[in-house]
Formats: C-alpha cells, sequence, structure tokens
C-alpha cells in the first residue's frame, strides 16, 4: 500500500509512472516528498473509504487539466445520491395523508395498468399463506378508496383526515396499496413495475409534485431510520385476505454525494442524474438549490410523464423518452448525452443496484465505477463489479470503487463493507 501512495504522489508531482522506487528506498522517498514537495489539498472529504477518496480525488485533479465542459459524469439518485428512496418514501407520505388527485375511476386504471392477472411472488402471499394477485386485491383497495374520495375533506366529503383514520378503509387503502407496490416490483419485470408508481402522481401539476416531495423529505428527516411493517385490517380483508409489508423509513440526503457533485462541477465536469423515479420528483431535489444540488434541469433524465394540455401529469409515460432503468440507462447516455462529448462516455458513473449495472459496464472510456454497497447478488452484474472492486481494492489500476454504508444511520461508513438495516455487522460481499 505504502509503494502504491508514492507511486501516485510521484505521477501527479513529477509524472515518472516509469520509474522505481525499491522497498529500501520507500521511507526517505516519502519524507523528500513530505518536506520538498507542496501537498494539493485532497477536495474529497467526509466518511469516505480513505481508498475511494484518493481514486475521485485524483479522477477530479485529472479532470482540472481537461477544458470545462468536455467530460461528464452520471449519478443514478435512489440509494446513491440519497440514503432509501424518494419515490418509496413519497408515496408512504402521499398514503398517510391521502395526497392523490384523481377520482375512483383513475385509480382502477392505474392499479390495473399492464399489471399481469397471474398470482405474485409467493413472497407476497396473504396471511393465510394463499397466493394473491391483481385481480384478487385490485377492487378491494378500489372500494376502500371510494369510501376515503366520497367521506374525506381533501376530496369530496366532509370529514377531516382524523375521523378518516379512525375508519378501517383508511387502513385498508393504505396498506394494501404499499403491498401492491411490493408485490408488483418483485413479481414482475422493471418494464411493469417502475412506471407503475409514478402513476400515482396523475392529476398534478409539476409544482403540486414538487411540494408533496419538499414535504416528504421534511417529514422524513424527522423520522427514524428503521423497518416499518404494516397489516391491513381483518375486518376488510375482501378476497386478497389480510397482507402485510415492511418499507424502510428515513429518507436521507447523503453530505458526501452533495460535495461529489459540486466538486466534479468546479473541477468542469458536467453532472447528470439519471433516475428510475419520476422526473419532477428527482428535478424538485436536484435542480433548485434548495438541496445542495445544482443541476441544470437538461441534465436530469428520469421516468418521463406525458403531460395533459394543461401540463398536469397522465397515467402514460412519453414513449419519445427509454424507461430510464437497466438497459434503458444507457440508451439514454447514447440518445441524449454523449453527443455532446464527442460520443464519449461517461468518465464517472455510481449507482447501487441492477438498474444501474448497464450504465456502469457498457462505456469503455469510463474511468470509474461508484457502487454504493447494498450487497447485490453475485449472480448479477453489479454483483460481479463489486467482487472486482473487493479484488481490485488498493491498487493502482482499480476502476470499480465499492462504498460502503449504514443502514442503521443513513450515513457513508469509511470502507467498502456495509451494515444492513437491522443488523451490526459489516459486510463487503453477501
Amino acid at each position: 500500500m505504502k509503494m502504491t501512495i508514492i507511486y501516485a504522489l510521484l505521477s501527479a508531482f513529477f509524472g515518472v509512472y516509469g520509474t522505481t522506487a525499491s522497498a529500501s528506498n520507500t521511507n526517505q522517498v516519502s519524507q523528500n516528498l513530505e518536506t520538498a514537495i507542496p501537498q494539493k489539498k485532497q477536495i474529497v472529504i467526509g466518511n469516505w473509504d480513505e481508498f475511494n477518496s484518493r481514486k475521485i480525488d485524483r479522477l477530479i485533479q485529472e479532470a482540472k487539466q481537461k477544458p470545462a465542459h468536455s467530460l461528464y459524469a452520471v449519478f443514478d439518485f435512489d440509494n446513491t445520491t440519497a440514503f432509501l428512496d424518494i419515490e418509496e418514501a413519497t408515496l408512504i407520505y402521499q398514503l398517510e395523508n391521502l395526497k392523490f388527485s384523481m377520482k375512483p375511476e383513475i385509480l382502477k386504471e392505474i392499479i390495473y395498468k399492464d399489471i399481469p392477472p397471474s398470482n405474485f411472488n409467493s413472497d407476497y402471499n396473504n396471511k393465510n399463506h394463499q397466493p394473491v394477485n391483481i385481480n384478487l386485491i385490485g377492487q378491494n383497495i378500489i372500494d376502500s378508496y371510494t369510501w376515503l374520495y366520497n367521506n374525506y375533506s381533501g376530496f369530496a366529503g366532509n370529514k377531516t383526515l382524523d375521523e378518516i383514520k379512525k375508519n378501517s378503509n383508511y387502513m385498508n387503502f393504505i396498506v394494501k396499496m404499499r403491498y401492491l407496490y411490493d408485490a408488483i416490483g418483485g413479481s414482475f419485470d422493471h418494464e411493469v413495475s417502475y412506471p407503475w408508481v409514478t402513476y400515482l402522481f396523475s392529476g398534478m401539476s409539476k409544482k403540486e409534485v414538487a411540494d408533496l416531495v419538499h414535504d416528504t423529505i421534511e417529514w422524513q428527516n424527522n423520522q427514524p431510520i428503521g423497518k416499518v411493517t404494516w397489516v391491513s385490517p381483518a375486518d376488510m380483508a375482501g378476497r386478497a385476505g389480510i397482507v402485510s409489508v415492511t418499507w424502510k423509513n428515513g429518507f436521507r440526503l447523503i453530505p458526501e454525494m452533495q460535495t461529489l457533485y459540486k466538486n466534479l462541477q468546479q473541477a468542469g465536469v458536467d453532472v447528470y442524474v439519471i433516475s428510475a423515479s419520476a422526473l419532477d420528483v428527482i428535478k424538485s431535489i436536484v435542480t433548485t438549490g434548495k438541496y445542495g444540488f445544482s443541476v441544470p434541469e437538461s441534465h436530469v433524465y428520469a421516468m418521463h410523464p406525458l403531460y395533459d394540455k394543461e401540463g398536469r401529469l397522465t397515467h402514460s409515460l412519453d414513449p419519445y423518452y427509454p424507461q430510464t432503468q437497466g438497459k434503458g440507462k444507457t440508451e439514454t447516455i447514447k440518445k441524449f448525452i454523449q453527443q455532446h462529448y464527442k460520443d464519449t462516455g461517461p468518465i464517472l458513473v455510481a449507482g447501487d443496484s441492477e438498474g444501474d449495472q448497464n450504465m456502469m459496464s457498457d462505456f469503455n472510456d469510463t474511468k470509474c465505477v461508484l457502487i454504493i454497497n447494498r450487497l447485490r447478488s453475485s449472480d448479477t452484474i453489479i454483483g460481479e463489479l463489486s467482487a472486482k472492486a473487493v479484488r481490485d481494492y488498493n491498487k493502482d489500476d482499480a476502476k470499480i470503487l465499492l462504498q460502503g454504508r449504514d443502514e442503521n444511520k443513513g450515513k457513508f461508513l469509511p470502507s467498502q463493507s456495509s451494515i444492513l438495516m437491522g443488523t451490526n455487522n459489516k459486510v463487503s460481499l453477501p
């Protein structure tokens, strides 16, 4: 490790990669460097793994030598730029506070849209271990929403939210909607599941979506980090039966990533965000300056809705834009971004999941791949990339960086290893 550090220092100050240094004179060279050469201030700071911070710092220092706006970096948002998923957090806020802008007949169109009639994965069986599918649960959800719509003062009724919460229809609706989100995502292709949740903003203006996201972040900042389990009420079991769902609470923005965005931009590197969340959700966070990001709106790509003639979101995606997950992220880069950079790939790609693995591996000129370690399966491309990051740790030519986090605290760890929520063990690979 000492030799690697010295080689890096020699390279940075003298450009002598071809020079060798023997183990016997390592300490002397190190002392000479410390006393004779002004040290550059490391700009990548925070709770980073030390090797990762040095590699990213070098990337930024090298980028400064290039013409401004000739290089670009691409970031995922959920569980990469932030801890947890902003759209999932917003869904919880929507459900608990009944923040919807659609009549029951529109919600019915949405919850059935493109969902196969086959049973959900067995992990989503009801409390009696019976299979569930959209036809068994869908009408039960709509019946409860119809009651809520007709009675809640925020819709077409006159009851307060506190009064509404005392009725079983409230819990039946919010639990089964959140359960349905998980069941669809865990049972069917991402091309089906990822757009589905974005449709729940149907009928809202862009500002209404932004306000909803801002309220969600403020609420989540005061929530404890941990798992929450909801169980549907027994007196409204319906054809689907009693179901339960567990979700993660405590969305947080990550200071290290906020700073990394800034450092790259100050070095002349253009920053892009490509997210599988809804476009207006992500724009409301990374483009306004309110949360420490200053990404141009034209640099944000996400699930792109169709808007109606009044500018309100509909429950359809704009077919001109690829779905921004999996191969669609690579397609987005090739279709909209790399043409502005002489058809080159991003110098840095950051992500956390299978939805990011294609853009991490599809561009030969990418210099650095940053993976937020969520212990993805070794059967996936991102799992293989994570294993390579562990093998190449502390190697000067390492391209893949694995960054750990503590899910119990919502913070980075100065390590490749992560601590999963509800556990105490630091683990590098599953």
